[in-house]
């Protein structure tokens, strides 16, 4: 957590965010999907993803965030969304 707090925020698509972790996109009707797209219809600011290079597996782990990526690509599989990586 402490590397997660002093990373430097950077962006990444959607898509490629998806591609990297590896997991399944979440449907609108996950009830904290769909309060995170509520969220962004309102142009409420969402906290950035935390993301964990898994250097062994060659996949990054999303930390904190899922649900939040999910909500995102829904929109635009292009967004950049900002994120912290360690």
């Amino acid at each position: 957590m402490r590397r997660l707090k002093s990373a430097a925020l950077t962006e990444f698509k959607a898509k490629d965010i998806f591609r990297a972790s590896g997991l399944p996109l979440l449907g609108i009707s996950n009830l904290r999907v769909e309060n995170d797209r509520k969220k962004i219809r309102e142009g409420t600011k969402l906290s950035p993803l935390l993301l964990v290079r898994d250097t062994r597996n060659g996949k990054v782990v999303i930390a904190d965030g899922y649900h939040r990526l999910c909500a995102v690509y829904g929109f635009a599989e292009d967004a950049l969304i900002p994120c912290k990586i360690v």
